[in-house]
């Protein structure tokens, strides 16, 4: 008789079985010692997620989008990250797109079987991955039905994929020409992947999703330079980035974002080199949109 496989996720963790038995200072703290695995298992990975960034960029910078696949936690994840790429880097909403099992309805609430939904994630990524684009597919136990569709789809479209998942002999490791794997270990509540894992998910997706930006010239230094100011706080944050880096006074700032229409990139190339919207904006498409080569 053959015994099923286990995932590594669902392992029973010896080191919290008496959760229940804990005060809640206890408790809290094991649960906040446990998260330590989940930057260990992303500083082990390090190396994989640098390949999945340069061939992301080489993808973008071809014209492919990026699109992020997942069930559960895993997809509300994606769909954070890909939320804030518009914001932080100046991106189109299609640059960085996220997809997840079940549609909108999961991001609020669980949809019964949709990560089983294979045929749903193969359809979905018919329907919006071209062949220039770079595909990852976020799954714990990597074994998600719509995520794995997804990829194979997206494969076969000539799309490059990447898994990112905690288990490296899983189905989704096997459909992906590239594997992040993050070795968290049991969970804390065993098989509650929002956890460890979920934890180690987002920083490799805030790693990704921002080395990338970076490759592509929407950073200069750590700077935002590439912010789309669209309340007050982000406008104060813009007209100091014009000030720091153009070296003019705050009245001087501002008039260059007004000239500029908000573009604090622009804005800093009219300053230092004493040009107008149209010239700068030469100068900035010749250097590639990277504001360092251009200053």
């Amino acid at each position: 008789m053959s015994v099923e496989r286990q995932a590594p996720t669902e392992a029973v963790n010896e080191g919290t079985q008496d959760l229940d038995l804990l005060g809640t200072p206890q408790l809290v703290a094991l649960l906040a010692r446990e998260q330590h695995a989940a930057l260990g298992a992303v500083e082990r990975a390090e190396a994989s997620i640098a390949q999945a960034v340069d061939a992301i960029v080489a993808r973008l910078r071809a014209g492919g989008n990026l699109h992020y696949f997942g069930a559960g936690s895993s997809g509300r994840l994606a769909f954070l990250d890909a939320a804030e790429c518009p914001p932080t880097f100046g991106t189109s909403a299609t640059l960085v797109q996220a997809h997840i099992a079940g549609g909108h309805d999961a991001l609020l609430r669980a949809v019964e079987g949709a990560e089983d939904d294979a045929a749903a994630g193969a359809a979905e990524a018919a329907a919006a991955v071209q062949a220039a684009d770079a595909i990852v597919g976020i799954s714990a136990g990597g074994t998600a039905a719509y995520v794995i569709a997804a990829l194979r789809a997206a494969r076969e479209r000539g799309a490059f994929t990447i898994a990112l998942t905690s288990d490296a002999a899983s189905p989704l490791a096997a459909t992906a020409e590239l594997t992040i794997m993050l070795d968290t270990g049991a969970e804390p509540l065993a098989g509650s992947t929002r956890l460890k894992a979920g934890t180690a998910q987002k920083l490799v997706l805030n790693a990704l999703s921002t080395a990338t930006m970076v490759q592509l010239g929407r950073v200069y230094g750590n700077l935002m330079v590439d912010v789309v100011a669209t309340n007050e706080k982000l406008r104060r944050r813009a007209q100091r980035l014009v000030q720091t880096i153009a070296a003019v006074d705050p009245e001087r700032a501002r008039n260059l974002l007004i000239e500029s229409g908000g573009d604090v990139k622009l804005a800093v190339v009219m300053a230092r080199h004493g040009l107008d919207a149209r010239e700068a904006g030469a100068v900035l498409e010749r250097a590639g949109g990277f504001l360092r080569s251009a200053l």
